[in-house]
Formats: structure tokens, sequence, C-alpha cells
């Protein structure tokens, strides 16, 4: 019998696949990096803006993750949570061995039918837009880039960040705050 305060155990669609990486099967190691890869390097992209530094971290990431199969215990995270935070420790690497911050490219909003005054004027808001995220606190951004940019469940970033989902729900609170006093109308 468990007790009420243990963890339900986590279900994890990449189960198969990390037993079969675990005892050297590279065709199931593969399927995992295929799977995540994108999401991997998105996360990293938008965080660094830099398709060099995203290629960087989405390459460590994985070679991390093939060094851990043979450790990895089933049951206590997802497979793509820990690959996650994985990602995201090693793009605050990355910034910290910079010393500078390049702002995140958001979704491209350029109207190509519009017309040209429009299309500036559409650029000019997302470079706004852009500059504003990249400088929130940095616990800030990560919950907003998880949440808002990847589609992750309030549940599946606190588990990513490491904290509980009305810390979560906090940092997220807080990033609309500090945009909507920087952007204003926008």
């Amino acid at each position: 019998m468990s007790s009420s305060l243990e963890p339900a155990p986590v279900h994890d669609p990449d189960a198969d696949d990390l037993v079969c990486a675990a005892t050297g099967d590279e065709r199931a190691f593969s399927r995992l990096v295929d799977r995540h890869l994108p999401m991997v390097y998105r996360l990293a992209w938008r965080t660094l803006g830099v398709e060099a530094d995203a290629e960087d971290v989405a390459q460590e990431t994985f070679l991390r993750a093939h060094r851990q199969l043979p450790r990895w215990r089933s049951g206590q995270a997802r497979f793509s949570t820990w690959l996650y935070r994985v990602a995201l420790n090693l793009c605050q690497d990355h910034l910290r061995r910079r010393r500078d911050w390049v702002p995140i490219d958001t979704m491209e909003l350029v109207d190509h039918d519009a017309a040209p005054e429009r299309a500036l004027e559409r650029m000019d808001v997302s470079r706004r837009v852009a500059d504003a995220i990249a400088a929130l606190p940095v616990r800030q951004r990560e919950a907003l880039l998880l949440c808002h940019f990847e589609g992750q469940s309030n549940a599946e970033a606190a588990r990513v960040l490491e904290v509980s989902v009305d810390a979560l729900e906090s940092l997220l609170a807080r990033a609309r705050q500090n945009l909507r006093a920087v952007l204003g109308h926008e």
C-alpha cells in the first residue's frame, strides 16, 4: 500500500524505447531522438536565439541522454520532461558563458500580403515582444517558453522546472504582468 504523499508513478510513452535503448539498441535510441529532437532544438533556439548554439545544446542533450540510459529509472518522470530540464540547464550554461542575451525570435508575424508599412509595423511589434520576453527573469521566461511556445501543460512544465504547479502559475502570472507593464497595449 502506498502512502498518499508518494507521487503516483508517471506513465511514459517512451518507456519501451528507453528499455531497449538502455540495453544498447541503437534503433530504439534513434526513435527517441527522432521523436524529441524537434522540441529540444526549438526550445534551445527560442532560448538562445542562435542556430549554432541551439544545435550544440540539442546534440549535448542527447549525448547526455545516451550516457544516462543505463541508469534511467522509469516511473519517476517522463523522458521528455527530463530532456526539457537538461536542455534548459545547457541553455543557461551557454547564456552564462556568453554573458549577453540574444533576443528570442518569436514566430514570424509578417503578413506578406499586407502593405509594406503594415509588414514593417508587425516586424517592429514582434521585435519589441521578443525583447520584452528576453528581459524577463530566467525562471519566468522558462515558464512562459514551456507553456506558451512549447504547449506544455502547467503540470508538465512544473515538473520540468522542478517547482509546484502553484509556483509555476505564479511565475506565469508574474511574466504576463511584466510583459503587460513593458508592452502595454501590444
